[in-house]
């Protein structure tokens, strides 16, 4: 928790896969910005944005704080669940009520999945070339 111009504000840093997010929240009406920019301009499917929200529905509390938020690394789908872990973890510091209700989602626990690395000889992780016997 950091105190920042008479305003109260749960700091909260979400990964997934290469993305990173820091994210700041602070008592407002439910402003989400992303980069600079607004949930809306930022992301262009509805799926990520209701990633993105998911915490705050989870705990009713869409309309009390503010996101602010700077990601990088990853895609979007990345970037969206960084933001969302980010999200829940701000919300975990700001009230010890909501953990519960975050941890039976899932939203505490950062997703392990990751890129598997080439390996000499394939194309790719896996995909080999094609096989002829002459």
């Amino acid at each position: 928790m950091a105190k920042k111009s008479d305003k109260i504000v749960f700091l909260g840093t979400g990964r997934r896969k290469k993305s990173i997010a820091r994210v700041r929240l602070v008592e407002g009406k439910g402003t989400i910005t992303v980069n600079g920019k607004a949930l809306d301009e930022y992301f262009g499917t509805d799926v990520l944005k209701v990633i993105v929200k998911q915490p705050l529905v989870a705990t009713n509390t869409l309309d009390k704080y503010d996101v602010i938020c700077k990601v990088t690394g990853g895609g979007f789908t990345g970037q969206a669940g960084a933001i969302r872990h980010g999200i829940a973890r701000a919300l975990n510091e700001a009230n010890a009520e909501y953990r519960p209700a975050l941890k039976s989602a899932g939203f505490l626990t950062r997703d392990p999945r990751m890129k598997e690395r080439k390996k000499y000889g394939l194309k790719k992780a896996r995909k080999a070339p094609q096989f002829s016997k002459r």
